[in-house]
């Protein structure tokens, strides 16, 4: 069994985006913890907080992986960026536990020319501030597709990045299918890429998958996500990855450019792939 949803919008509070999951056929979601092109955060009102946990439980979700936004550049060759995107990752964290025990996935970001070493020590030096040893959140690298200057086009960029930092447990991955594909991975033979993370990462490691087809060919290097069955990785690999047997237990989230109509297609596709 696996966890389905898909990203909603956080306007209307907590709660009310549990219900909205529940609605689109959901048992897990996606929302962003701020303005995703910009830095603005919501106020948290703690029982709205509360009464998403309660409903959570009460309908058997799974974890949530709420997601930085695309603003957040930990690996600027700008200090003032840098700064910024550090000051929202600890204020992130902060926010992260009015709704404990999910996930918070974010993309490492572009070395803009600095180099992955020079950018990878700075990613380091703002999880080190970010993460500590009581939080109730696992952060997680997202894979990237590996366009530009982009820091986790392979697995072995992830790992350097996990091996340093000082509360390790606290940091996970979540694989993006249209990412990996773009980067180059095969994911028709599923298991082969698994075995390649697991030796590089660990697959214990790995707490979400964002599900998503691709507009590209394998290894184009472009990250343009396309409907599920649309595009060039197609159902029938989309498929057995949703099957996989070592990747049952994880959210899986749906971030395809869809309206709530496609959602609730798209969930109901993949639960029909799981019978």
């Amino acid at each position: 069994m696996i966890y389905i949803g898909n990203h909603l919008s956080s306007t209307a509070g907590f709660l009310a985006m549990g219900k909205a999951a529940t609605k689109l056929g959901g048992d897990t979601f996606a929302f962003f913890t701020r303005n995703p092109r910009g830095g603005k955060a919501k106020e948290i009102v703690k029982s709205d907080a509360d009464a998403l946990m309660e409903y959570l439980s009460e309908n058997k979700f799974g974890p949530l992986v709420a997601h930085a936004p695309y603003t957040m550049n930990l690996c600027s060759d700008k200090p003032d960026i840098r700064k910024f995107a550090r000051d929202m990752l600890v204020d992130d964290m902060e926010r992260m536990e009015y709704v404990p025990g999910n996930l918070y996935n974010f993309h490492p970001g572009s070395h803009v020319g600095q180099g992955v070493e020079t950018a990878s020590d700075y990613i380091v030096e703002a999880l080190d501030e970010a993460l500590t040893p009581g939080m109730h959140t696992t952060v997680l690298l997202e894979t990237m597709a590996g366009k530009g200057s982009e820091v986790g086009r392979n697995f072995e960029e992830l790992a350097a990045i996990r091996a340093r930092v000082r509360c390790p447990e606290h940091l996970g991955v979540c694989l993006d299918t249209c990412h990996v594909w773009d980067g180059g991975y095969d994911i028709s033979d599923i298991d082969s890429v698994l075995d390649e993370f697991d030796r590089v990462i660990g697959l214990e490691h790995l707490k979400a998958i964002h599900m998503n087809d691709s507009m590209n060919v394998i290894g184009a290097h472009k990250d343009r996500h396309e409907k599920i069955g649309e595009g060039c990785i197609g159902s029938e690999i989309l498929k057995s990855v949703v099957r996989c047997p070592r990747l049952q237990g994880l959210p899986f989230i749906l971030e395809t450019p869809n309206d709530d109509e496609g959602y609730t297609r798209e969930i109901a596709l993949i639960r029909g792939w799981m019978k």
